[in-house]
């Protein structure tokens, strides 16, 4: 079929027609002509944002607040990942999450270390004005795809069964989607396509975006007894160990009404039941009595995919791999990546009245992405290696959690998203503290190994 004559062919739904642009957002952007892009006469540039998690949503309210005409595609809006549903401190602010939406706001975070040595993270160096906010995904979900929806995306309930592609890389035809709805095959003309729909994203299958590692992720919701819950009011705890991951950590977060307890692994993702039962079973004095109301498990990946941008479409969230290593955090970098790609679109593109191609999503998202998050991913990439690789080292990491300036810096980076600067001189002294807290676990390991031999 001739590229000229698919856009007018592909059907559309009709609730999909007639739309009218919202471009009265404060973050609508204008720019000056900055390509040489053909214009596009008499529409605004399409695009299709597949997935309506965090990363999707903003990627979706960036681009119809930006004058893109926009379709949001989620298989199932009722349904949310598992996750542990923490998020920084600057998300509040920076996406202007209402603070209904959050559940507990903790200020005493506990780490326990395979011998059960516990250091509480923070109760000497919180601010005031400092905690870490705690949700449930179904909620900030849902708030966010309505929040798109108000900008001018239009939602659609699908099942995105393919993306097929222009003939040529270099042609302007437009990308189709093919979907289904209540059981009906339908199709969508989009220029642009933006793949967030999570770690077995099929945008990604289609521009061969390569593998990545991935972890699971398995957590059960748990309903406690008031005096049980009295205690998580205000405390979220992190076990380390080889009983509960061996090369991740074991979570209890607190949720309006009930924790989640759950725990990750690469490794060994098929024993991941029996890391379960090892982190219920360090805990299982604090949740005795409770009862089980939810059982979750999902793909959480280990690092950014090879390709995250092919021809007009572009990946962000997990889809493209935006999970740190060491934290397992996701819900941050998701919405910060969508928005950023969406922006990008409505600059290079002038506000939807220009094509855009891969030289600009290149520019305007990808590089800006690196640029600012490649060395904090790589850090904690390495911090992972160093100190989840064996119990001596798991002992050696909270240890050192317990120095107040490892605690100040790690709020810092955490809490307002940068990879906080500290003190030359502390930084030596950590440096050391460090060497010598690991070479101390590892004399340890080895007399313990040598007296069970």
């Amino acid at each position: 079929m001739a590229s000229s004559s698919l856009l007018s062919q592909t059907t559309f739904s009709p609730f999909l027609t007639n739309k009218t642009h919202n471009n009265k957002s404060p973050r609508c952007i204008t720019t000056a002509s900055i390509t040489n892009n053909p214009s596009l006469s008499g529409r605004k540039l399409r695009a299709a944002v597949i997935g309506g998690g965090p990363a999707g949503s903003s990627a979706a309210e960036a681009l119809a607040a930006g004058g893109i005409e926009t379709f949001l595609i989620e298989r199932s809006p009722s349904t949310a990942k598992p996750c542990g549903g923490a998020i920084p401190l600057c998300m509040l602010e920076e996406f202007s999450i209402p603070l209904h939406l959050i559940d507990r706001h903790v200020t005493q975070m506990k780490i326990i270390s395979p011998s059960n040595l516990t250091v509480d993270f923070g109760s000497k160096t919180l601010k005031p004005h400092e905690s870490i906010p705690m949700l449930r995904r179904e909620v900030l979900d849902s708030f966010l795809r309505s929040r798109a929806q108000s900008s001018g995306a239009q939602l659609i309930h699908a099942l995105v069964t393919d993306v097929q592609a222009p003939f040529s890389s270099t042609s302007t035809a437009p990308y189709v989607i093919h979907h289904t709805v209540n059981n009906s095959r339908k199709t969508l003309a989009v220029d642009v396509v933006i793949g967030a729909d999570g770690a077995n994203s099929r945008v990604a299958k289609s521009i061969k975006a390569g593998t990545y590692t991935c972890a699971i992720a398995f957590q059960e919701r748990i309903k406690l007894p008031d005096n049980k819950m009295e205690y998580y009011k205000d405390v979220a705890e992190m076990y380390v160990g080889d009983d509960v991951s061996p090369d991740f950590y074991g979570w209890v977060f607190p949720k309006c009404d009930h924790v989640a307890v759950g725990t990750g692994t690469v490794s060994g993702k098929q024993e991941i039941k029996a890391y379960q039962r090892g982190i219920r079973e360090r805990v299982k004095h604090k949740i005795k009595g409770g009862k089980v109301i939810k059982v979750e498990a999902h793909p959480i990946p280990e690092h950014p995919r090879p390709v995250r941008v092919s021809g007009r479409v572009a990946l962000v969230g997990d889809a493209a791999g935006y999970v740190t290593k060491c934290s397992g955090e996701g819900i941050y970098f998701a919405a910060k990546s969508g928005r950023m790609c969406g922006e990008a679109i409505v600059k290079a593109s002038e506000g939807g009245e220009r094509m855009i191609n891969e030289a600009d999503l290149r520019r305007e998202y990808l590089k800006e992405w690196d640029d600012k998050y490649k060395t904090t991913f790589r850090f904690l990439d390495m911090l992972q290696g160093v100190f989840y690789k064996n119990n001596a080292s798991r002992e050696a990491l909270v240890e050192l959690c317990r120095d107040e300036y490892v605690q100040r810096m790690t709020f810092d980076s955490y809490f307002y998203k940068t990879l906080a600067q500290g003190n030359t001189i502390e930084h030596v002294k950590l440096l050391f503290k460090t060497f010598g807290t690991l070479m101390r676990s590892n004399v340890l390991r080895r007399e313990m190994e040598s007296f069970k031999f």
